[in-house]
This record gives C-alpha cells, structure tokens and sequence, in this order.
C-alpha cells in the first residue's frame, strides 16, 4: 500500500515537451525581457534602497543589492536551463513535474499561486498608497471615516481603490496577453525613464563626503558600513526580495514565440537590467543625503525635496505611480498561468483550464484569480501582504536548483548502462566507497550513478538547512559552545564532501540552447542560500505558510489525486498491457 501511495505522488509528467499550445505564440523576446523588468522594478526600487540604507547597511547598500543579485543570479540560470528544457506555461511547477514528481510539483504550484495572488496585492496596495498620497490622504482619510475596520490584523480601512485598481488590471490581461504586453512595454519604458532620471539628477547633487560621515546615536559607527560586514548581509537578504519577480518571465512557455531560446536570454537579460538599476539608484541616494537622512516610506520623492528641486520630485512620483502599474502587472500576469498549467493537468478544478476562443486567454483563471487577488488587497495591509510574499518564491527556487542537479544526472529508460549493474559486483564497502567517488572515472550515466546523485543532493539539502539555522540562530556560540561548532564543522565538512560526490558523477549529455554553468557548484549555492534566506523568517510567517499548505493538500488528496491526467494516463496504459497478456491458469486464480 505504501510502495502504491508513493508511485502515486512521485508519477512524473511524460509529456512535457510537447510545445502546441492553445494559447496564442506572440511573445518577443523584447516583451519577456520586459515584462522580466517589469514584474521586478516596482516597489522594491522605489522604497527598498532608502529603508535598507537607514538603518540596516548605511551607504553599504549598493553591497547588499550586489549580494542579493548574486543570490538571484544562481536562481535565475537554474530557471532559464529549465525554460530551455521544458518550453511550457506553469514554471517551476512543470519544472518539478518532470523531475521530482507530482505532489512536489503541486507543493510548488500552490506556493507560486500564493506568491503571485500576494505580490499582485502588495503591490496594488503599494500603489493606492501612493495615489494616496498624491491626493493630500484624502482618500484614507474618507474611507476611514465610512468603513473602519477595528480588526487586529486585518487593514484600518477597506481599501476600495486597490481592489478596483486590481479588477482593471484583470480585465486588461482578460482581453488579450499581446495587448497587455504592449501596455506593459509602454510603462516600463517609463519607469526605466524614471529611474535614469533619478541618477542623472541625482549624481549632479551627489556628495561623497556622505559616505565618511562620523557615527551618529542610533546608527551604526558611521562611514562607508555603519553596520559592519554583518549590515551588508542582512541588507542583502531584505534587498532579496527587490529582485523578486524575474520568474515571471518562466510561466510564458507557451506564449513566446522561441521559448527555448528566448526565455532565458531574456531572464539574464533583465536581472543584468535589474541590478544595474538598484545598484545605481542606491548609490546615488546615499551619496545625495546621509544615510540616516533618509526617509524609509519615500526615499525619492524625500531627497529631491530636501535638495530643493521639487519639479524634479513631482515627476519621480508621477513616473513611480507607472513603475507600480508595471510591477502590478508583471505580478498578476504569471498568476492564470500557473493556475492554468494545474487545471489541464487535473490536479486543481479543470475548468480553470479552459482557454477562452477569442482570447486565447484562461479566462476563467485569470477573473477568478484578479477577484482573490483584489480581495487580498482590499483587507489587508501593505505590511501584512510583505510578510508573506517570500516563502513561496525561495521554495521554488529552491526546488529547481535541485531539479537541475536531478535532471543533469538522471537517465531515462533507454540510457541505462548495464556495465554497472547492482547484481554484477557485490555490495562492500570498497566497491561502494568506489562508486561514490567514480574512482573507476565512468564517463556515462546510469541508474547507480543517478541515485547516488540523487540521494547526495537530498543529504546536502538537509545539513544546507542545519548549517543556515546555527548561522543565523546562534552566531555567537559557534565557536565558544562544542556542540554547535561540532554542528557547523560536521555540516560544512558534509557539504563540501557531498558536493565532490555530486561534481563526480557523469552528466547525461543533452543539448540544449542555455545550461547552468559550472554544476554542480552555483545549483548548491542556489540550494544554501535559498533556505538561508527561508530561515530568517519569522514564525508567524512560517504558520501562516503552513495553514496554505493545509488548504492546498486538502485540494490535492480529494480532488487532484483521483482527476490528475497523468494518472489516468498510467491507468489506460496498464489497462492495454493486462489485456494484450495471453490467458494463463493459475490454481490460486482458477478464473
């Protein structure tokens, strides 16, 4: 019954290669990268730089963004080996659907839904704030006054724009996805404008005596990086979440018109975008006001007052208002798909895999989706929604790090290699210690050299987690407790030796157009700096996380299971196979 349950959860997909596609192929490779530039440059380049400068890193900002995108760039070619490979709406959950197995790959869909309904109200959110603003907060201050909310942790106030903001958007990405492309292409446009006009102004103000300020009561030591090297990094991991977004461009395998070549051309393509602007706008705001000047909430629109060009504020704000727009729809659009590539895979309710005639969009995924994610927005708050927007994401990051690893190691039924077989040498330990470290310098793939790959990344996964948790839980007894520094001596010892294992065994040969560079190295780092990041969040985060997951598998165990098309495939398939068996009788089954 056991074996029978875990053949279930692990069926693979076979068919994932099949590019023909209900959905319309008018994707460029100018509109991926730009709705890559799109779904990232929003929020976190208009309010990330100056709240992470203040009281975080210091100047040392630009650093943490450099670190951040180091961290994203590992993640970013795991993603693009796999649009190479897998050219279908869905990302990471088709991703893992081909490697791992079904109920990892519906964990993983269920996550991404979750992160894109969030950052789709994070930032709907974020924008009403900022035509909040604009508008003196009349509009807070009315709402407040008609519909108060005196609920603990939901918002002061319905927030009726964000929700309207939200339905607009919906019915945009309903009509047609080369449309909203182009609308798309348009505000980014405008925000790229926007943040050139941000460093082209703000380097001609720019001062480099604030980066050798003395310490100021409050804020570090003063200097280049007030907060140490310890600053830095806890900087990179909040600026992490500014370069969020770029897996957008993963779910559009059946819309662009060369996904195989396209797609991770244009992930590269607007990380490298992406950075450069974070890097630059970072350093030009620390280098316009000090540090601990800067204003956490509206770092931009702050320091163009304070430096008395107030016309140059006024356009800032406006061009953010287009920036937000942009992120909005990045956010929103991979959402459908990904509830899409589930629905005509049967593991949620199929009808919200049907594609629309006219359209050629999934209609229904795509209004029930823009109404949660309005509704998400409307409720809560800015804060609240950030809280929860990473854990999905880092998941699924972390998820196709390790499919990399699996796939590049992984042979199929026709590439096994009989000369290793199990039942040809017996199990000792020297043969197994040979095995392990391909002392025999095998040069092709088989089933052995496949699982020890396999189970070395599952092991090196586990002590990346221990590792990451004393790192961050108890610094300051690593090396003063025995038992911790016997912990972070055992773990790095194992991570280094299990990485050996994994560069040892011999890759499975398939060309395609991008690969990982120097595997199994960046996966690895990808993999440890993923849950890293997964652990410095708080517990209530991680309930919250825990109670979707609940709702998610309650889906899957009574509806996805029994409906998934994969399995009733299997089914046909054993079905044929039984009844082409010639009768035999049996005493035991004399029928």
């Amino acid at each position: 019954m056991s074996t029978r349950i875990f053949k279930l959860l692990t069926r693979r997909k076979t068919d994932a290669g099949d590019t023909v596609s209900e959905m319309a192929r008018c994707l460029s490779l100018l509109d991926l990268s730009a709705l890559g530039v799109g779904a990232t440059l929003g929020l976190g380049v208009y309010v990330l730089a100056g709240s992470v400068a203040k009281t975080v890193a210091g100047p040392a900002v630009c650093l943490s963004f450099l670190a951040a995108a180091i961290a994203s760039a590992f993640a970013g070619v795991c993603y693009a080996e796999f649009a190479a490979r897998v050219p279908k709406a869905g990302s990471a959950y088709v991703y893992s659907y081909v490697t791992v197995g079904e109920f990892i790959a519906f964990v993983i869909g269920w996550n991404l839904i979750l992160e894109y309904v969030i950052g789709t109200a994070s930032v709907a959110r974020g924008l009403s704030n900022y035509i909040d603003a604009l508008a003196t907060n009349r509009i807070s201050v009315t709402f407040r006054a008609w519909l108060p909310m005196d609920v603990s942790f939901l918002s002061q106030y319905p927030d009726l724009l964000a929700f309207l903001l939200v339905l607009v958007l919906t019915g945009l990405l309903a009509f047609g996805v080369k449309e909203s492309s182009m609308l798309n292409n348009i505000f980014t446009v405008l925000n790229l404008l926007t943040v050139g006009l941000v460093i082209v102004c703000g380097s001609i103000k720019a001062d480099t005596n604030n980066w050798k300020l003395p310490a100021v009561e409050g804020y570090g030591t003063g200097g280049f990086m007030p907060y140490g090297v310890a600053g830095v990094m806890a900087g990179a991991a909040k600026c992490f979440y500014g370069f969020v977004g770029f897996d957008a461009v993963a779910t559009t395998g059946e819309e662009a018109k060369n996904p195989q070549k396209d797609i991770p051309l244009a992930i590269v393509i607007s990380l490298l975008i992406i950075f450069g602007a974070y890097f630059a706008v970072s350093t030009v705001l620390t280098l316009m006001l000090p540090y601990y000047d800067q204003n956490a909430d509206a770092p931009f629109p702050y320091a163009f007052d304070q430096v008395g060009w107030t016309t140059v504020k006024w356009i800032v704000t406006s061009g953010a208002v287009f920036a937000l727009c942009t992120s909005m729809l990045g956010a929103m659009f991979p959402l459908p798909r990904v509830i899409y590539a589930m629905a005509k895979d049967g593991i949620v309710f199929k009808p919200l895999g049907r594609v629309h005639r006219w359209t050629q969009t999934p209609l229904v995924a795509t209004i029930l989706s823009g109404i949660f994610s309005g509704f998400m927005a409307m409720i809560f708050d800015l804060n609240q929604l950030i809280d929860m927007m990473s854990i999905g994401t880092l998941l699924a990051y972390t998820i196709v790090a390790v499919c990399v690893l699996i796939l590049r190691y992984q042979v199929d039924g026709d590439q096994v290699v009989k000369s290793l077989d199990t039942d040809e040498y017996p199990a000792t330990f020297y043969s197994g210690f040979v095995d392990i470290f391909n002392l025999h310098n095998n040069k092709e793939a088989n089933v052995r050299s496949s699982r020890i790959a396999n189970w070395s990344v599952a092991i090196f996964s586990i002590f990346a987690a221990l590792l990451a948790a004393i790192i961050i839980h108890v610094p300051t007894l690593i090396f003063s407790e025995p038992f911790y520094c016997v912990g972070f001596v055992i773990s790095l010892v194992a991570m280094l030796a299990l990485v050996v294992v994994i560069a040892r065994q011999p890759v499975v040969d398939v060309h395609l157009t991008f690969k990982v560079p120097l595997v199994p190295f960046i996966p690895c780092l990808s993999v440890f700096f993923n849950l890293y990041l997964m652990l410095e969040l708080d517990l209530h985060t991680w309930i919250r996380f825990l109670v979707w997951l609940i709702i998610g598998f309650l889906i899957y165990f009574c509806y996805g299971i029994r409906n998934s098309v994969e399995g009733r495939k299997r089914n046909s398939q054993q079905l044929q196979l039984e009844e082409r068996k010639p009768d035999s009788y049996s005493p035991y089954n004399p029928e």
